[in-house]
């Protein structure tokens, strides 16, 4: 057996000197024959860059675009956005490159939007927005923050009353904030002492925010880019808004759960379900109530006619305090040790935390080990429970239910 170790090794020089020429089999036994076969064909694969069979472990198994035309050797990396610095043009909002990079010289601009599901009021602008937030507003009733700034919608609506929540909103978002009335008493003197000037609160702005003919409660619309320009002539421009803390990346995160529905119940008549769409790599919005005539289906943006799809939907815990049945607090601002919140993407479903260490910085997020959460480029929908709200998980289906102290 040493010989015939040795005689291999000679013919594999061989080999490597002159590959072109023949090598002699007479004297050998055939499985010295076929092994001395096996090494040159081992050796000029190796030579010529061909795998061998030893090699296919470590051909690439990824699926992506990326990943099936990297070489054996090659390990993808996907690139991370954020959460101090963005490159050039890049939203730090979404993670992603905006068309018309002007837009991030500005302040964001905030939308408040009924959801309130009476009178067949379909939805305005809503895909538009970079991120949404959804809270409680008493009755039962729940309502959307719509923010807009790597874009634009000249339609958003319909545009309803400014809540204390909102104040928090606009200081850490650096944002304005538009609306059709809010509560003299109890909710404008709130706002003055967090986003004092940055507020509206009337419906004859056009076209920033005005009726559109109807002169009824929901008849009120929105133009972000509008509402923007009028703010910037009243002298609340902010040119180079620092709006960091969020970090995004293609890469799935490890450790996720299934994550594949997540329901919402504000109560038992105000539900919605986020399906995860493979196709989209979305989370679709489910909802009932007269805005999808009465039908458990899609919810439409009336811009496009095409269902609510985001990239990330979060459910955070915050402190709740009901001062009457209609008048809340929800307490973003100060938050440093961290609540609970649970993030889903990519179909999967992920216990992390939420913190504001600053005032005027966007919410960030925080896996286990307390690195900062990556979350999917695109769009985001953060939903608000009171803290004690419970949490029911069954095979990728997630049910949420509100509940404050």
């Amino acid at each position: 057996m040493k010989r015939l170790n040795f005689f291999l090794l000679i013919m594999s020089l061989v080999v490597l000197i002159s590959a072109c020429q023949t090598i002699a089999s007479e004297g050998l036994t055939e499985a010295q024959q076929t092994a001395i076969a096996g090494t040159v064909t081992a050796v000029m694969q190796q030579k010529t860059g061909e795998p061998t069979a030893d090699s296919t472990e470590l051909a690439p198994t990824a699926t992506n675009d990326a990943e099936k035309t990297a070489t054996p050797t090659q390990k993808i990396e996907y690139t991370v956005v954020g959460p101090d610095t963005y490159p050039e043009g890049v939203n730090p909002l979404t993670g992603l490159k905006v068309d018309d990079p002007e837009l991030l010289k500005r302040r964001p601009v905030i939308m408040k939007i009924s959801n309130h599901q009476i009178d067949y009021q379909p939805h305005w602008g809503l895909s538009s927005a970079d991120i949404i937030f959804e809270y409680f507003i008493g009755w039962g009733a729940n309502r959307f923050a719509a923010l807009f700034y790597g874009q634009d919608a000249e339609k958003i609506g319909p545009i309803r009353s400014i809540r204390r929540v909102d104040g928090h909103l606009g200081s850490l978002y650096e944002a304005v904030v538009g609306s059709t009335g809010g509560d003299p008493i109890d909710v404008l003197p709130y706002l003055d002492y967090y986003i004092p000037g940055r507020y509206f609160t009337d419906k004859y702005l056009c076209p920033g925010v005005c009726d559109d003919g109807r002169n009824v409660v929901y008849s009120v619309r929105g133009n972000s880019a509008a509402l923007s320009n009028y703010y910037n002539s009243r002298g609340y421009a902010l040119e180079d808004p620092d709006l960091s803390g969020m970090t995004f990346s293609e890469a799935i995160p490890e450790n996720g759960e299934a994550g594949s529905s997540a329901w919402i119940y504000f109560a038992d008549s105000d539900y919605s379900q986020w399906v995860y769409d493979e196709e989209t790599e979305k989370y679709i919005r489910w909802t009932y109530g007269e805005a999808t005539n009465n039908e458990f289906k899609p919810l439409i943006d009336q811009n496009t006619n095409e269902p609510l799809a985001f990239s990330n939907v979060i459910v955070l815990h915050a402190p709740y305090t009901e001062y009457k049945t209609t008048l809340h607090s929800i307490d973003l601002i100060g938050n440093t040790e961290g609540e609970k919140a649970t993030i889903f993407r990519n179909g999967l479903a992920y216990e992390v935390s939420w913190r504001t260490p600053e005032a005027d910085k966007p919410i960030q997020f925080f896996d286990a080990e307390g690195n900062p959460f990556q979350l999917k480029p695109g769009n985001t929908w953060i939903v608000i429970f009171g803290l004690t709200s419970p949490t029911d998980i069954e095979e990728g289906d997630w049910s949420f239910r509100f509940s404050m102290p």
